[in-house]
């Protein structure tokens, strides 16, 4: 998407990620933009990465997180609400996350828009997501067969056509039916069950799944760990679990098709 406006006005956004390894996986053209920046903003997984940030530049300011508001949404807007308004002043402000900025990150996207509607240059910079870190860490190549990618809970709540021939991530499966903030003492398994019955009819109990947790530390492996489709409910999971469906077998060839387009096995 382009800017919306033809009027450009001083002060303006650019959204950086800082990838699941802070520093590490950080593109130069993050890091850069942070450095440059008159104000800096930044959501990240854990303190180091904070410190990692203001050692860049020392505007750099904590999003609020209020984990007591009944809605995550809420506190999206509000973060939207604070970057606009440093923009809005005539600065040149790097919104800072974890990750891809552009992956479940509301906030980003709104900021984003509103900000062109408005007139001001606003921007995303792509980064490390922890899809990335998976096709790497699980050695999963999703061109060949294609791979399928759904939030756990809105992919129980609509009805989905999945394909059990091609691979899927079930993203954020530690909150599913959570739209605001759980506690560690959240019993999960209700949940989990829930997708077990929508998923066993296509895979089978016995399909082997993978709970996945890509590593924010370069000295630490990633968490890889098997699991039975059936015994899902029993697996620990955290809020950076994911989960990864291997296809049940290969999607059948359509020689019809195969012929009509000139492709053959040795093609």
């Amino acid at each position: 998407m382009t800017q919306d406006s033809n009027t450009t006005r001083a002060g303006s956004l650019t959204v950086v990620g800082t990838g699941i390894q802070v520093g590490e996986q950080t593109t130069l053209g993050a890091k850069e933009t942070i450095e440059k920046a008159q104000k800096v903003f930044y959501a990240v997984a854990d303190r180091a990465a904070a410190q990692w940030i203001l050692g860049l530049n020392a505007t750099a300011e904590a999003l609020s997180y209020d984990m007591t508001l009944p809605r995550r949404r809420t506190v999206y807007e509000g973060m939207v609400d604070r970057i606009a308004a440093e923009v809005r002043k005539g600065l040149d402000v790097c919104a800072v996350f974890y990750g891809h900025p552009g992956v479940f990150a509301h906030a980003t996207h709104k900021a984003i828009k509103i900000l062109r509607q408005e007139g001001f240059p606003a921007r995303m910079l792509p980064g490390v997501s922890a899809e990335d870190c998976l096709i790497a860490d699980l050695g999963v190549d999703p061109g060949p067969l294609g791979c399928q990618s759904y939030e756990a809970t809105d992919f129980l709540i609509r009805p989905r056509r999945f394909d059990p021939t091609t691979a899927m991530i079930l993203w954020q499966v530690h909150s599913i039916g959570n739209l605001g903030f759980w506690d560690d003492h959240t019993d999960r398994r209700p949940a989990l069950e829930i997708l077990v019955e929508v998923l066993v009819p296509s895979y089978g109990p016995e399909h082997r799944v993978y709970v996945y947790e890509a590593s924010i530390d370069p000295a630490k492996l990633p968490r890889i760990e098997p699991v039975l489709l059936a015994k899902l409910p029993e697996a620990k999971l955290s809020p950076f679990s994911t989960l990864f469906v291997p296809a049940k077998k290969a999607a059948e060839l359509d020689p019809i098709m195969m012929k009509r387009l000139g492709v053959s096995f040795d093609s």
